[in-house]
């Protein structure tokens, strides 16, 4: 069996349903990750590393993650802190906007809760995940430690991957990112950055000037998001392959396309798939997750709709 561990927060999510009702849900961009992972390839074990509280809500959390098969090892809990909290606000083409409530999450303190005992169990896993709000979400004083461990878990053969996500209200200023981006580039294996990520950060809005600009970090497979559009794939040495995206004409929330994406993409390459195969099967299954509501898709519909891929 594959293991896999994901870095990150999950998130008390409210989503409006009307001008004055709200429904709650669990979210977060690594979590959402590790749902969609587990769901389609059900053979990899999945791991999320976080922390939440002794709350209601960290307790129906944790159940949360167990009805999605996710193991909770190393989902720690703290005394003093409570999830981070988020509201969604979707415009009539399904894009959304986030209002966040999370400076005194747990997940926040997530690295005091790992010594040696948790680097030795992180490092007997086959990937790593974390993305650029796993970092943002980390405090500033842990990241160091957080480094640390990565280099760690490289030199032990651990498979790094990271997925920018850059979120700029997450973060002090462009350039703490940028800093803490650099390290990313040059610790992962494979990376998964979206386009939009780019033109945010660097100004850059195109593929070939984003392989241009990551070619020094020496990044083994990279893969780039380009919205609805396509897919551009770096691998093995290659030159760039690019991948069209079939488009979807009943786009009603957006907010967990990547997300579902590098779950089925990350399950499939652990599966041994083949890297544009991998791509074909996370780009149809972001394209059904797009055409529903929130961020996590009912598990019956999306299992039902999952029976429909070839995964071997």
């Amino acid at each position: 069996m594959k293991n896999m561990f994901l870095l990150g927060e999950c998130m008390i999510e409210l989503m409006t349903t009307s001008s004055n009702t709200m429904k709650q849900s669990f979210a977060g961009d690594v979590f959402n990750t590790a749902v969609y992972l587990k769901r389609t390839f059900a053979d990899v074990n999945v791991q999320l590393v976080t922390a939440v509280g002794k709350d209601p809500f960290s307790l129906n959390m944790i159940q949360y993650f167990k009805d999605e098969n996710i193991g909770t090892d190393l989902v720690f809990t703290s005394d003093t802190k409570i999830p981070g909290l988020y509201s969604i606000q979707l415009d009539e083409h399904g894009e959304r906007s986030f209002t966040y409530w999370r400076e005194n999450a747990a997940a926040r303190q997530v690295m005091q809760h790992i010594q040696s005992e948790q680097i030795a169990q992180l490092s007997a896993g086959d990937m790593f995940f974390f993305s650029g709000i796993s970092l943002a979400v980390v405090e500033p004083q842990a990241r160091n430690d957080f480094w640390s461990m990565v280099k760690q878990l490289k030199a032990s053969g651990v498979q790094i991957v990271f997925d920018p996500n850059y979120r700029p209200r997450l973060w002090q200023s462009p350039n703490e990112a940028k800093a803490q981006f650099e390290l990313a580039f040059h610790a992962a294996d494979t990376l998964l950055p979206g386009i939009d990520d780019f033109e945010q950060l660097y100004a850059i809005n195109n593929a070939a000037d984003m392989i241009g600009f990551l070619a020094p970090f020496g990044i083994d497979e990279l893969i780039i998001k380009n919205g609805p559009e396509s897919v551009v794939a770096l691998f093995n040495q290659s030159e760039p392959v690019e991948f069209k995206v079939k488009p979807v004409t009943n786009v009603v929330d957006t907010t967990s396309a990547g997300d579902s994406f590098n779950g089925v993409y990350l399950g499939a390459r652990m599966n041994g798939i083949a890297v544009l195969d991998a791509i074909n099967l996370a780009s149809k299954s972001a394209a059904f997750v797009i055409q529903h509501k929130g961020a996590i898709v009912d598990k019956v519909e999306f299992n039902q709709f999952s029976k429909t891929l070839s995964l071997s």
